[in-house]
């Protein structure tokens, strides 16, 4: 557990080549403007002592203070320097700063890249303002800068909520609005460092956080994230975060959109864009939370008590109606509640009485209430090793708030005594006051607004973490606009181990009844050049030899294809991968057949994925009991279903610049092997 009180050293030059600019002892303001302006209040709001000075071409009075006509009038360095002028003179302007030297800036101004759908010089300036910045530090453009509550230095040019302190979170975001929202919050969370990233001309999100996990003043960092870029930086930020570990947690957006794809294939239609950021987010070992809220909830768990190693949890309140809210808050979000043990049975026991039915959830009624000393005892019965988070629901009243002190007294003393970690959590955010809540967070209790956000935050804070797994493969870039036939799709995946019928493909003038005695009955004939054959029509099953003929008469393709029949079979699985720009490969498995779509029971990984991963992917999906055999039937080879995934992935890992889409749709699992029936492959023409 995370000691909340701190301790230790800091490492105030942690933060690399971005010490001087987040730790400035010296700004620049260019600009005249009122943002610039603010820029004197955002500093005094968070304490700074360091100096700070105007630069006006026309030697304007800015916020009372006398601006220098030029940068270079200015007698010594430069830390740091807010750039709040237009777009072009930005460019020049950062160009000065990187000749003397400067730690760093931020750039404001807008127009760049965000704006190249109206503007198509943006890119190029955008470029420009990289090349002037050379090798010294750069946050923007786009941008409002940070407010670093560690050192008390603020460049930000609006109102933010933030106070001094000793240690805590830090947050990065895109997002300027969000971010000065996030400041304002009333839920003690002890937001230590807020960087905006804006356009990330220069600076990633991924190597500011990285940046930022060698202070060692940063309890955790979390990231509200509208695009990854370079993948290569996430995990470096990734192996970094968990060799010091340090928790991150995401607020992913753009769960609707969609990746560009043909709509050829199932797996286009079920894995879209956010499969592909969820899947590499699980990778990297990074908790993800759905609302703001749940972020910043999350944020402060991961402060005081860190990921937790388990979804098992206890919780406790004088209420029936709230241990109910509880324990089906717990079950929607994927929480255990394990039963108790004898130990905590006899514990619960003395404390209580035996008036009070003993369980988890536990209603403790209002026997002890205001009995400090009787409400840790049963408190206390409730923690141990068997449940990694104990929960005391408790809502303080907006009036006098007297009378609920017992139960703030009670929580930290339970923390005390058994060292085991405890929070206390409202069921309404706004029955937790702020006091309440930094007072509980100073003595190591997690203080938490909201019981279903609480739980949220829980749910995302304690899925288990998937080993370190190699670097994602990478999307290639050439345009995937042919569509191989079946058989041709068949032979290619083969040479890579996938196991497939044996086939004869002729047209409707071929002896197609030699061609089918030369196959081991019963036989399936498709129409070939159909994208969907089961919904068009054009698939024919359970045929004789002698049936073949008249079938491919009726199939209405110039070709089709005789293959043999798998009627062993005790599952259907869909195994897909696209080639998703923003995130490599998406692997998808789930249900197969012609009820795919209508299933939805898919898991997506990421390509390159081992076996280990395939089968928890496998355990996770809803048809998972079928694989392991369901009321007496056998069950699948999970090791030739291994295989066959594998063979899948070594085609796309072969064919990476080529290959957009592949797909086996179904793949029969049978007691002793998987077969692909059906296969697709979209790539680049040769």
């Amino acid at each position: 557990m995370r000691d909340a009180s701190g301790g230790g050293t800091p490492d105030r030059d942690g933060a690399g080549r971005f010490a001087r600019l987040l730790s400035a002892r010296t700004v620049a303001v260019i600009g005249g403007g009122a943002w610039c302006a603010g820029i004197m209040g955002a500093a005094r709001r968070i304490g700074y002592r360091g100096e700070i000075f105007a630069v006006h071409p026309e030697g304007k009075v800015i916020a009372g203070q006398q601006a220098l006509r030029r940068l270079e009038d200015w007698p010594g360095p430069i830390d740091a320097a807010f750039v709040g002028i237009n777009r072009h003179a930005s460019v020049s302007a950062v160009a000065a700063l990187a000749g003397l030297n400067a730690g760093g800036a931020v750039c404001f101004a807008s127009g760049f890249t965000e704006a190249v759908a109206e503007d198509r010089d943006g890119a190029e300036l955008q470029a420009a303002l990289v090349s002037a910045a050379g090798q010294m530090p750069l946050l923007g453009p786009n941008c409002y800068g940070f407010v670093n509550a560690l050192d008390q230095v603020a460049i930000w040019p609006d109102q933010h909520g933030m106070v001094p302190l000793e240690r805590g979170v830090a947050i990065l975001t895109q997002s300027s609005n969000i971010a000065i929202n996030l400041t304002m919050q009333r839920r003690g969370v002890p937001i230590a460092m807020m960087v905006t990233c804006g356009n990330m001309a220069q600076t990633s999100q991924a190597e500011l956080a990285r940046a930022l996990l060698e202070d060692g003043r940063i309890t955790a960092i979390g990231l509200h994230v509208e695009g990854f870029g370079d993948l290569r930086g996430w995990e470096s930020l990734a192996e970094v975060a968990r060799a010091r570990g340090i928790p991150l947690v995401a607020l992913k957006v753009g769960r609707s959109e969609q990746a560009q794809r043909a709509t050829v294939s199932h797996t286009a239609s079920l894995a879209g864009s956010d499969a592909g950021a969820a899947a590499f987010l699980d990778r990297l070992g990074i908790a993800r939370v759905d609302g703001v809220v749940e972020f910043l909830e999350a944020l402060k768990l991961l402060h005081c008590v860190g990921r937790l190693p388990s979804r098992r949890v206890a919780s406790i309140s004088c209420s029936g109606g709230e241990a109910s809210l509880f324990a089906d808050t717990a079950a929607v979000n994927g929480l255990e509640l394990p039963p108790l043990t004898e130990t905590q049975e006899a514990d619960l026991a003395q404390a209580l009485g035996p008036m009070v039915a003993r369980s988890n959830p536990l209603d403790y009624h209002t026997y002890i209430w205001r009995d400090t000393e009787a409400m840790t005892q049963a408190w206390s019965a409730m923690t141990g090793p068997q449940v990694d988070l104990t929960l005391s629901i408790v809502d303080y009243p907006h009036t006098d708030a007297s009378d609920w002190s017992c139960a703030t007294e009670a929580a930290v003393a339970v923390r005390e005594r058994t060292g085991r970690p405890i929070a206390v959590v409202s069921t309404l955010p706004e029955l937790m006051p702020e006091a309440t809540a930094v007072a509980l967070l100073e003595r190591g209790v997690v203080p938490m607004a909201g019981l279903s956000e609480a739980v949220a935050a829980i749910s995302a804070v304690s899925r288990p973490v998937s080993p370190p797994q190699p670097p994602v493969l990478l999307a290639g870039r050439a345009a995937a606009d042919a569509l191989l036939s079946e058989s041709e799709a068949k032979a290619e995946l083969a040479a890579h181990g996938l196991c497939v019928p044996a086939c004869r493909e002729g047209t409707v003038a071929d002896d197609l009844l030699r061609l089918a005695r030369t196959l081991s009955g019963p036989l399936a004939l498709k129409g070939v050049g159909m994208a969907h054959k089961s919904d068009s029509g054009g698939v024919r099953l359970g045929l004789a030899p002698e049936e073949v003929p008249v079938a491919a008469e009726a199939a209405g393709t110039a070709r089709v294809l005789i293959e043999e029949m798998v009627t062993d079979g005790v599952a259907e699985l869909l195994v897909g991968v696209v080639r998703d720009p923003a995130h490599g490969y998406v692997l998808t498995l789930g249900a197969g057949g012609v009820l795919t779509e209508l299933l939805r029971d898919t898991v997506s990984l990421l390509v390159p994925s081992g076996p280990e991963a395939v089968r928890a992917a496998l355990a996770r999906l809803n048809c998972a009991p079928l694989l392991r055999g369901y009321r007496g039937r056998p069950g699948a080879d999970i090791d030739a279903i291994c295989r066959a995934v594998d063979a899948v992935q070594s085609y796309v890992i072969a064919n990476a610049d080529t290959v957009g889409e592949v797909e086996i749709n179904p793949l029969i699992c049978t007691p002793d092997r998987a077969v692909a029936v059906d296969a697709l492959i979209r790539k680049a023409r040769a």
